[in-house]
């Protein structure tokens, strides 16, 4: 596979933190329409991996190219706008506000401009247009039913996937999921692994997931990394990473 093949490539990607090496010299690839894993014990830099990615934190040193673009140090608003969207461990919605008003917030609508705000008829449809593709994500994702619930009122889980619409609504081609069923009841990790799963199928979605619970979400990867201590240790398919000694190792001990 040539470049254009893969949405997300780092190339030695180095975060530091003083003494601390966060992130060491990580190069990898993810590839379009897959679901990524990208896993390790905690503190072993996946979520400071993802934030360096994602512009939260400028690298010192490495290459970040994002659907063919370098975007190393980009602003996170600049990596947003081109499709490069994260979801956090902890659902960050406007608690007062209803699953759809938190929908449409994550779109930019014409009404919000001071002056197109004069002329109701050129943003009319446009605000119609944006109900209607609300309501289409929350029907991807599963949310339909609790459009009208104050997002204060959904559990663990339908806090993830909100947050995943919110993305949606972003206009991502990539999103970078750190630790999707953290704090979710484990009865419900597997239905909420399996919606975002057919996202990636259904609609061609990318995804990179950072997880420490293997055991629940390593059947649905396509591809699986794993760090450790900073340093990317081992990579290939779910089944083979797996069985790798390095990972047993550093998971059994």
């Amino acid at each position: 596979m040539n470049s254009a093949d893969y949405m997300l490539i780092t190339e030695g990607l180095v975060k530091r933190f003083g003494g601390l090496v966060a992130v060491n010299h990580v190069s990898l690839k993810v590839r379009r329409g897959s679901l990524t894993l990208l896993i390790g014990p905690n503190g072993s830099g996946k979520t400071t991996f993802i934030n360096t990615c994602t512009g939260v934190l400028k690298p010192d040193a490495g290459r970040v190219i994002f659907d063919g673009k370098d975007i190393t140090g980009w602003p996170p608003h600049k990596v947003c706008k081109l499709g490069f969207v994260r979801t956090f461990q902890i659902p960050l919605p406007f608690h007062t506000l209803n699953v759809l008003e938190n929908v449409l917030a994550a779109m930019r609508s014409p009404g919000e401009f001071s002056l197109k705000a004069l002329f109701k008829r050129t943003w009319l449809k446009k605000e119609e247009e944006a109900i209607e593709r609300a309501f289409d994500i929350l029907d991807m994702v599963g949310l339909t039913d609790y459009w009208d619930r104050p997002a204060g009122e959904l559990s663990s889980a339908h806090l993830k996937l909100l947050e995943v619409a919110r993305a949606l609504a972003a206009n991502a081609k990539m999103i970078a999921m750190d630790e999707p069923i953290g704090g979710v009841d484990p009865a419900f990790a597997d239905e909420l692994l399996t919606k975002i799963r057919k996202l990636k199928d259904k609609h061609g979605i990318t995804l990179l997931v950072v997880e420490h619970r293997i055991d629940i979400v390593l059947p649905y990867a396509d591809h699986v990394y794993v760090m450790d201590r900073g340093h990317l240790i081992a990579s290939g398919r779910p089944e083979e990473v797996v069985n790798d000694p390095k990972v047993v190792e550093i998971y059994i001990g």
